[in-house]
């Protein structure tokens, strides 16, 4: 592969580097066994924390999105997206008092409520996604109000009204479904070419004036380097059709350790925010020893780069030019941990979003965790807490609702121990303020147009101002 040269990416590196580290503000952390407005059993209701954060500037509205539920798609599920609220002191930019406000459950355009079970169980055959979805990415259309939805089992992107039913599928590109050699699709697993398991559309992004969204492969490949891979996609989406319009190569800074990207979030239309991570720390099923950092945002700029659908990100002389990175993190998120953690990262931050501007003109920034329900499961799909122990940063596993009849972690050795001072693992939200030069070049989504309709003798006002 040929890039530019080594001298040029340092120039390029050195120009887009932020004038200073944007500064940890504080942190909050939300009991596992907080529940959403169907309740809080780990089936229904348990909150499923932050696969993706998404805040709605012209509602004032925060969106927290769950994943395909508890049980890795092999329990049933109805799929569903939190929003929520959160007090932010506009002169520090601390945050406090998370709030679920409403609870919405996905629904295709008949009605039927959309599951977190593999497509081989609710479409029939793995060939078939059927009503299977398991959300990662969501942002909200400031043209229209309507939530943009990425899922990792297609990979898919869909549109749905406010409601939560679905109002269309996005055309993915044929070169990123997981097609079979000998024919079809798997969408269970791997396929021959296409995206990996469980490592489909993972982040999204959408430009500021609402035109286009940009869904972000979390690895590389199958075809394309698989596991050792290097390069992920992203896809650029014409909103008005429905059709990718262009792709893109990033580099991640490594493929060890199940390294992956977990957000994509838009600062204007060309430049981003990217959440890599591996997958290390405190997680239900994560392995926690050993390095529980590298959980970092990059800048980059799509700006320059090459598109690269149609081409072999992988072959033998491939050409083209990946999306500028500056190599410098923007945020290192493992670097500032709350005692309800034991002081440890998370292993799974997935959320990302810019908030509200502060008083002094910078700008929030929010990060949230996957805490997968703070449940494993063995190989007969029986379920299990995990409860862990800040102090001594010890993990066991109980059955559901009890701490009685608990083994150690990832074992069927019995625990004998106290249960004191064990608690369901956290969802943690973490603040973060970027000064307008850190922060340079972001553009706030536009306003959602109004509408004037004559209503019987007199003109009404619909749209985002009637709707406030």
């Amino acid at each position: 592969m040929k890039l530019t040269s080594l001298a040029a990416a340092l120039l390029l590196a050195a120009a887009a580097a932020p004038a200073s580290a944007v500064s940890f503000v504080n942190g909050i952390a939300i009991p596992g066994n907080t529940g959403d407005l169907f309740g809080s059993s780990v089936n229904d209701g348990r909150l499923g924390m932050f696969s993706d954060i998404y805040y709605d500037s012209n509602r004032n509205e925060w969106w927290g999105l769950s994943d395909r539920g508890p049980g890795g798609g092999t329990l049933p599920y109805d799929v569903r997206v939190q929003r929520f609220t959160l007090d932010v002191d506009r002169s520090t930019g601390a945050i406090s008092n998370f709030q679920v406000v409403d609870t919405i459950k996905f629904r295709n355009g008949a009605g039927t409520v959309l599951g977190g079970q593999f497509p081989s169980t609710l479409g029939g055959s793995a060939s078939n996604l059927g009503t299977a979805f398991d959300p990662e990415g969501i942002v909200i259309n400031p043209l229209n109000g309507h939530l943009l939805v990425s899922d990792e089992y297609g990979p898919s992107l869909y549109e749905f009204d406010r409601s939560g039913t679905m109002i269309r599928a996005f055309n993915t590109p044929q070169a990123l479904r997981p097609a079979l050699t000998a024919g079809g699709y798997n969408y269970d697993g791997d396929g021959n070419v296409g995206r990996r398991t469980n490592r489909g559309f993972e982040g999204l992004a959408i430009s500021p004036d609402g035109q286009y969204t940009f869904a972000m492969l979390q690895s590389a490949m199958v075809d394309e380097g698989g596991a050792n891979g290097v390069y992920n996609r992203i896809v650029k989406f014409d909103n008005a059709s429905g059709e990718a319009v262009a792709q893109y190569a990033y580099r991640m800074e490594t493929a060890a350790q199940g390294r992956g990207i977990s957000a994509l979030v838009a600062i204007n239309e060309h430049e981003f925010m990217v959440l890599e991570r591996n997958n290390r720390g405190l997680g239900a099923d994560a392995t926690f020893a050993g390095a529980a950092g590298n959980k970092n945002v990059y800048l980059i700029d799509l700006a320059g780069a090459t598109d690269v659908t149609g081409i072999d990100l992988d072959a033998p002389g491939a050409s083209f030019t990946a999306v500028s990175k500056n190599p410098t993190p923007f945020i290192d998120l493992a670097a500032d941990n709350l005692p309800a953690t034991g002081g440890v990262s998370p292993e799974k931050w997935e959320g990302l979003a810019i908030g509200p501007q502060l008083d002094d003109g910078s700008w929030l920034i929010v990060a949230g965790n996957d805490n997968d329900y703070s449940v494993t499961q063995n190989g007969s799909a029986v379920q299990f807490d995990v409860l862990f122990n800040p102090l001594t940063q010890q993990r066991i596993q109980c059955p559901l609702g009890s701490t009685e009849g608990c083994t150690l972690h990832a074992s069927t050795t019995p625990y004998s121990g106290s249960t004191d001072g064990f608690e369901l693992i956290p969802g943690v939200l973490h603040a973060y303020r970027a000064s307008p030069a850190e922060l340079a070049g972001y553009t706030a989504p536009v306003p959602e147009p109004t509408t004037w309709v004559l209503l019987g003798a007199g003109l009404a006002l619909i749209g985002a101002v009637a709707r406030r």
